[in-house]
């Protein structure tokens, strides 16, 4: 009795806390959730000037001494519109005075995100280039709580989680891409994997560089991302457990935890693309692509349209310093254009043990997923698929099986509950469990 208590206290618990949320975040969230976004636009919603501002005031002396008076708008105008009329008037000048000069102060950052945009080289502004932090960082930030409770084999009592992520995305040449997370986070809820090696002590859990090697070809290496990264995996369920998430390529989509990676894809047009991935220990003495490191190697071939795709993916995975073993995986999914039907995923993996015997080492994992994008004012999910690769000589279906619902609060929060069982083998309860999740972004 206790379990299906807690079970109800999680979901009501955090139902009573969502309209205070929503009324403490309405103002701001809306408006982080769009600074958060690439684009210039972002930045015009941060703040308003108004004629009391000094910056007004300076703005339409500088207008009226260069006669660019029909670029200053009526009332109130934007940080970033601006940046934009004094780019514009002080155009052709070679001296500018204090007050101009005050002025670029103010505004560099939004000035250089203009120049970074629409590349517009201009000298008078190089200054706040070098030295500074850079105007071309993005910063992004997610946290995520979750309540809830689990029944059966891995029977826990009710827990709250959290996680918290900051991501820093910063380009050098407008086409290439630096990317760093920082993350913290504790829990015991496995399926929402908010817990981090570090707990609640924020670290950087990856670095990575990607950059287009001309039109076609793009290529990355990190610490700490996954080789697949670049991976087009026929695969459109986004469902919210750890589990099911990898759509079925299991082992073959690599993931081996090792800290070295890289990864290069080739896009042949019209939807055809071919990936290569690896993963390493280049952050140890074993070294990279050595006979005492452990190497992980996975190629894809995806093809993909709105509507349809597939890929097939090997990968090749040393388990041991004498022994590799083997993955092979075919997904696919299928979006039908008729409202009110769900798009299909579908995944199927099957692998052989390069250590285990000839009659037991070949496993396979497979994977059916539906998701309806557009439910009411959310996405709901339901999919089956095996909670782990079942060897050749087991007769135990080792299956788990979802449902889900993701509510948009509104532009930065959103609610997902998640119901799921899992099938242990013979003689093992099974597993129930049920959670909510309150996710965050800005």
């Amino acid at each position: 009795m206790k379990f299906f208590q807690s079970l109800l206290v999680a979901p009501a618990a955090l139902g009573l806390l969502a309209p205070n949320l929503l009324n403490a975040a309405e103002i701001n969230l809306e408006d982080f959730s769009r600074y958060s976004d690439k684009g210039v636009e972002s930045t015009s919603t941060l703040s308003e000037l108004y004629p009391s501002d000094w910056s007004y005031q300076a703005i339409r002396d500088v207008v009226a001494s260069r006669e660019c008076n029909d670029l200053f708008p009526y009332g109130p105008i934007s940080r970033f519109e601006a940046a934009v009329i004094i780019n514009s008037c002080l155009k052709g000048f070679d001296q500018i005075t204090s007050l101009e000069r005050r002025l670029i102060d103010e505004f560099s950052s939004e000035i250089s995100i203009l120049a970074s945009r629409v590349d517009i080289p201009d000298s008078r502004f190089d200054e706040f280039d070098a030295g500074s932090f850079s105007t071309t960082t993005v910063a992004s930030f997610s946290a995520d709580f979750a309540i809830g409770a689990v029944d059966g084999a891995a029977s826990q009592k009710t827990s709250f989680d959290y996680g918290y992520e900051v991501g820093l995305t910063t380009s050098f040449t407008g086409e290439d891409s630096l990317d760093v997370t920082l993350v913290a986070g504790t829990g015991q809820l496995s399926e929402f994997d908010l817990s981090q090696d570090q707990g609640d002590t924020l670290v950087v859990d990856a670095i990575s560089y990607t950059l287009p090697l001309g039109d076609k070809l793009t290529a990355f290496i990190s610490d700490g991302v996954e080789g697949s990264a670049l991976f087009n995996t026929a695969c459109v369920y986004e469902g919210p457990s750890d589990t099911l998430s990898s759509c079925g390529a299991v082992s073959s989509a690599i993931d081996e935890d090792a800290a070295i990676s890289g990864g290069a894809t080739y896009d042949f047009g019209n939807g055809l693309t071919a990936s290569i991935g690896y993963e390493g220990e280049g952050d140890t003495a074993s070294g990279l692509a050595t006979k005492e490191g452990k190497d992980s190697i996975a190629g894809q071939l995806a093809y993909s349209t709105d509507d349809y795709g597939f890929s097939v993916t090997f990968a090749e995975i040393e388990a041991t310093t004498t022994s590799d073993d083997q993955f092979t995986a075919f997904n696919a999914f299928l979006k039908p254009t008729q409202d009110g039907f769900p798009s299909v995923s579908f995944g199927y993996e099957w692998g052989y043990d390069g250590d285990a015997a000839y009659a037991a080492d070949a496993s396979a994992s497979y994977f059916l997923g539906l998701q309806w994008d557009e439910l009411g004012e959310g996405t709901f999910g339901l999919a089956a698929g095996t909670k782990e690769a079942m060897a050749e000589n087991v007769d135990d279906d080792l299956l788990m099986y979802e449902a889900w619902y993701a509510y948009p609060i509104n532009d930065g929060m959103s609610i997902t509950p998640l119901i799921y069982t899992k099938d242990n083998a013979s003689g093992t309860d099974d597993e129930l469990g049920v959670m909510v999740k309150t996710s965050f972004s800005f």
